[in-house]
């Protein structure tokens, strides 16, 4: 339709063009004479405001033809979309503006692929366009067969091959099915119609092969690619990341930036989650300096990616700087400041934190509610992650889920209230799940409590028989108790089930390089320096009046020898190796595979009192942060 002041044409809205549409009679009026309208937009509720505005006729086809594509464009429902369908097959071809096109790709957006199939076998004129709206449908709703058996009857039924959307369409379908002999074929399609040097449908060919883990594949497209985009580096620095190459996806960035090729927000995302990988602090400021450089402080998206990687390196105030200057904030980035005060076990920071999103009218969710309790269970919080654990429901209307009673029966069973856990577990509306009897499984070992624990494991091996996890804890629950023989027993069935318990290592990073030890560790060069700087921690220690805990070695051996291996876990040697390597006072950030034990968490408070050293470990649960002979986590962990 067309208005008579151009200037005014967005007056007419989209609403107002389907109820034009599903009442023929008031388009025929409208088409036949001259009169002032009134410009409808239509509520849910069905209320119209007014706003007057002149329509002229004559009305050309294209005017209607350019209504009803707003029309689809606006659609919401099934019902609408039908309606418009049935004007389409009344007034006009299903050629005319490619409607019947953007009708196919409009009954695939609202989930009916059914009827998107039947308008498009019912299609007299099928062209190139109309057989990607149908391919392209399939592939994003990841109906890889549906997808191929299209693309192959286009190929058998149509005269005209497959252009780039086409063949974007089909690879992105095989990778995200996993669909690697599809994949290949796609490859084959593409090199026989002679467009290998087409960069996008390389850039997905790359990403198809990366995500399958054929790197070598990929790589060797990449490299005979003639010109490179900015995609092509990008798909080559995330896939490296994902598949476990993070240390070659930095090196692809420099590269990237010797050939002159700036980089966008999917780089410095990308290159934030490959830092994350490599966990070397020096490489995460040198790509926030980068972000500084290239003008993207201000991207909320990176802003929120570089704060999570700060707190997972064990660098919270960076974290909280970048918070502060963040202009804009999210409900995603106040998430991710939340997640990180709890993965440090700052509680009551946290709650601060949340009280302020209430303050500013951030919508709070079910995540939100998840790092809440979860810094209160790491924080010892039990009243303060009780009343959270009852206004999410009363007040904001966020329902419990599992990961919100994992938090609350972690929390319980940390403060030693394992009755009341697992009264909370039986009074749960849903199945517990294999995490929320781990987390009461892991507060009876702290506890002792061996019944409970029995019946516990009972119910998760049972849950979840091939999780080598639960073995061990039972296994040390039974040790703690002195009960070897059922110790051994449960040792014997996990190694019969040919399960095995991952060895206790800790990494720490020292010249851009990540360094590994474990327990009694010989491998590094510098090995009979750091266990001599051991030996001399360790009687420094002791004379401090820090007795070894040898309750904490789970084996039935002599009191010596559980000394002896107590004092070389692999946390004590890396906190000596970081002693002879860095200068003084420089903080040591440290991360452990498992959880730390008793004895070592004693002596880290220790050394950071006798060395004044800050020391920083990340356990499998959490980050602890000693200084000055005391610990973040106030011995509640």
């Amino acid at each position: 339709m067309i208005v008579a002041v151009p200037s005014r044409s967005s007056f007419l809205s989209r609403s107002f063009f389907v109820d034009c549409f599903f009442n023929f009679n008031k388009f025929a009026l409208i088409h036949k004479h001259p009169l002032t309208l009134c410009r409808f937009s239509i509520s849910r509720r069905g209320i119209c405001n007014a706003n007057r505005f002149q329509l002229r006729p004559p009305f050309p086809a294209d005017s209607i033809v350019q209504s009803l594509v707003f029309a689809i464009s606006s659609c919401t429902s099934v019902f609408y979309c039908s309606a418009i369908h049935a004007r389409v097959i009344k007034s006009l071809h299903y050629s005319d503006g490619f409607i019947g096109d953007r009708l196919v790709s409009m009954y695939f957006r609202l989930g009916y692929d059914e009827y998107a199939q039947r308008l498009f076998d019912e299609m007299p004129n099928r062209d190139l366009v109309s057989w990607n709206s149908l391919i392209s449908g399939f592939s994003r709703k990841g109906c890889l067969d549906a997808c191929l058996n299209a693309f192959c009857r286009m190929r058998a039924d149509s005269d005209g091959q497959p252009n780039e959307v086409t063949l974007l369409s089909v690879a992105s379908a095989c990778a995200d099915m996993g669909a690697l002999d599809e994949g290949k074929f796609i490859h084959g399609v593409v090199v026989k119609l002679g467009m290998s040097g087409k960069a996008k449908v390389v850039n997905s060919l790359i990403s198809l092969y990366g995500k399958l883990g054929f790197l070598d594949a990929a790589c060797q497209l990449f490299e005979e690619m003639p010109v490179r985009s900015l995609v092509s580096w990008n798909s080559m620095v995330v896939i490296h990341s994902h598949n476990g190459y993070a240390e070659k996806g930095m090196d692809l960035f420099n590269l990237m930036r010797r050939a002159g090729v700036n980089p966008d927000q999917a780089t410095m995302v990308a290159l934030l989650q490959a830092c994350t990988d490599t966990g070397i602090g020096r490489q995460a400021e040198s790509i926030h300096t980068c972000i500084f450089r290239c003008g993207f402080n201000g991207d909320i998206t990176i802003a929120t990616a570089l704060l999570n990687l700060y707190a997972k390196l064990g660098r919270l105030n960076a974290s909280m700087d970048v918070f502060e200057e963040m202009r804009y904030r999210d409900i995603i980035a106040w998430t991710a400041m939340l997640a990180g005060y709890a993965v440090h076990a700052c509680g009551r920071e946290a709650i601060k934190l949340f009280d302020l999103m209430a303050k500013e009218g951030v919508d709070v969710d079910h995540v939100t509610f998840t790092h809440l309790l979860s810094a209160c269970s790491h924080s010892g919080l039990v009243e303060e992650g009780k009343k959270y654990f009852k206004i999410m429901s009363e007040v904001y209307r966020v329902e419990p889920r599992l990961d919100h009673y994992s938090c609350m029966v972690d929390l319980l069973g940390r403060s030693g209230r394992l009755e009341e856990a697992y009264e909370l577990i039986k009074s749960m509306p849903v199945e517990p799940s294999s995490g929320i009897w781990g987390a009461l499984l892991g507060a009876c070992r702290v506890y002792g409590n061996v019944e409970l624990g029995k019946e516990v494991a009972e119910r998760l091996l049972c849950l979840d028989p091939s999780d080598h996890r639960n073995y061990v804890m039972l296994s040390n629950i039974y040790s703690a108790a002195g009960l070897w023989r059922d110790a051994s027993n449960v040792r014997a069935l996990m190694k019969e089930r040919g399960l095995r318990r991952n060895p206790g290592c800790s990494f720490i990073e020292h010249g851009n390089k990540i360094y590994r030890f474990l327990v009694g560790d010989q491998s590094h060069p510098r090995s009979e320096e750091i266990h001599t700087k051991l030996e001399e921690l360790m009687k420094r220690v002791r004379g401090a009046g820090c007795l070894p805990k040898t309750e904490f070695v789970l084996h039935d051996i002599d009191e010596e020898v559980k000394v002896d291996m107590i004092n070389k876990h692999s946390e004590k040697l890396a906190i000596a190796f970081g002693l002879l390597v860095t200068g003084s006072g420089a903080p040591l950030i440290i991360t452990k595979n498992l959880r730390i034990c008793g004895d070592c968490h004693s002596t880290a408070k220790v050394v950071s009192l006798l060395e004044k050293r800050t020391i920083i470990i990340r356990d499998s649960k959490r980050f602890h942060h000693f200084a000055d002979g005391f610990c973040s986590c106030n011995d509640y962990w």
